[in-house]
């Protein structure tokens, strides 16, 4: 689909952090010329980035199988396989949010998420295994479990493949390959194609690809976060919003929202932050000035600037991130309280584990991508895996510590009360390390009380 370009806005500095009224830009990402020099195909825009929208789609898709059975063979063909039939199962059209797409390949053909996903060590995890190793094991295990849930662990495999392999993939892609050594100047130079054949230079292509990774709406900087929050939640709501060319569907490829962009999204609606606008209007002026070269090689002050607007994008990205961590660390602490009463009560607690796990495999997943932008986390990594442990603590007082021939070991850990005071200190990890502001879920004003409460117990703690 083709959005119509509106008025572009003259470049901004790169130091300046865009303010909150960024959403009444009228830039687009969309429709940038051809600059190539020499080019002769048919193609009037440069801009490209399907293969990330297809794999946007391949990881919605994946969350739902897990969910609906855990398919072994159905999950391999979404994580690594290419067949070009395989069929979008998520997003889909809802009554009042119709989409355009239905096959993965009408975004991109060819594409999985296995040949994409990070493939350093992954610390957090045990095993001593790659990113990829990491996901194909849960992948794995998953399909011993009947609805992705496995009760004996308290892994919830849908929110654990998903939100590792969200930064395993897109955010890893985005910030440790595009956005770093492809903008050095003899990686993909912007005087010569991406690869022969192609309409869009070396540093255009590299700037798209990374720009589809974040998983926002083109027209962003049209539109509030909340809309952009409706958007990913296919409201019928977010369809007047979702649909900036008015053809009546939303193009999967310009015009939904996913992953890292709706939680930026999600976190900005509550006032408090702007990362999403931030990190959009970024990568804008970083197109624009791309594109203003004219098919040059960029020269040294402009390859500056560039890294200034991908510093802005790294840097919000990964708070973006840690914002999660926080909420969900939060959310956990509140589970552990409500299973705490209902145990005490000789209450049924099965569905209060069940959510408790949840939260747990959001937050696991979210600490998890924080080890694969490349950057080392060092001392704030091995604190974070600590205090989370390799799974939640379960109603025995014990945890996975390990894996030992393809299964987990258990072994006696911590009680859920010191457990809480783990994910205060998790929060307050997030606020020291990365700054976080929105801080949803904030239960940090309950460390002094809960400490005092539990007494001499927390001398056995294992941070």
């Amino acid at each position: 689909m083709k959005l119509t370009k509106l008025p572009q806005l003259g470049f901004l500095a790169a130091a300046i952090v865009v303010a909150s009224s960024a959403h009444a830009s009228k830039d687009v990402y969309a429709d940038y010329p051809v600059t190539l020099q020499g080019y002769t195909g048919d193609k009037q825009t440069s801009v490209s980035y399907g293969g990330q929208m297809a794999r946007h789609a391949l990881h919605n898709s994946l969350k739902k199988i897990i969910a609906k059975g855990a398919d072994a063979e159905q999950m391999t063909a979404y994580f690594s396989g290419k067949d070009a039939e395989r069929v979008i199962i998520d997003p889909v059209s809802k009554e009042g949010f119709p989409v355009k797409q239905s096959l993965v390949a009408e975004l991109s053909a060819g594409k999985n998420l296995s040949g994409k996903t990070y493939s350093g060590a992954i610390l957090g995890f045990p095993g001593n295994m790659t990113g990829v190793e990491v996901l194909e094991f849960l992948l794995d295990q998953a399909s011993n479990t009947a609805t992705g849930f496995d009760p004996l662990t308290g892994y919830d495999y849908i929110q654990l493949v998903s939100k590792f392999a969200m930064g395993a993939v897109f955010y890893s892609q985005a910030v440790d390959n595009y956005l770093d050594e492809k903008l050095e100047a003899g990686n993909k130079p912007n005087s010569k194609p991406y690869k022969d054949g192609a309409a869009y230079t070396g540093k255009e292509h590299a700037w798209d690809e990374a720009f589809g990774y974040f998983g926002a709406p083109a027209h962003t900087l049209t539109l509030t976060a909340e809309d952009v929050y409706n958007i990913a939640k296919q409201k019928p709501a977010g369809l007047a919003k979702a649909d900036y060319d008015g053809d009546g569907v939303v193009d999967l490829k310009t015009e939904m929202a996913y992953a890292h962009a709706y939680y930026a999204a999600g976190f900005d609606k509550g006032g408090k932050t702007n990362y999403l606008h931030t990190i959009m209007q970024a990568y804008v002026d970083g197109r624009k000035l791309i594109t203003a070269a004219n098919g040059r090689d960029l020269n040294d002050g402009e390859r500056q600037q560039l890294k200034a607007y991908a510093d802005i994008i790294k840097t919000n990205w990964e708070k973006v991130i840690a914002e999660a961590v926080f909420k969900y660390a939060g959310s956990v602490y509140n589970d552990i309280a409500k299973l705490e009463e209902a145990i005490a009560n000789n209450e049924d607690a099965s569905k209060l584990f069940r959510t408790y796990s949840k939260h747990w495999g959001e937050l696991k997943g979210f600490a998890l991508s924080l080890e694969t932008g490349g950057k080392n986390l060092g001392a704030v990594g091995v604190k974070l895996n600590r205090l989370i442990g390799f799974s939640p603590v379960l109603l025995g007082n014990s945890q996975i510590t390990g894996i030992a021939n393809g299964e987990y070991t258990q072994s006696e850990s911590i009680s859920m009360g010191e457990y809480r005071v783990h994910m205060i200190k998790v929060q307050k990890l997030m606020i020291d390390a990365f700054g976080v502001e929105a801080r949803n879920k904030d239960v940090t004003g309950d460390l002094a009380d809960l400490v005092a409460a539990l007494g001499d117990s927390m001398s056995a703690e294992n941070d």
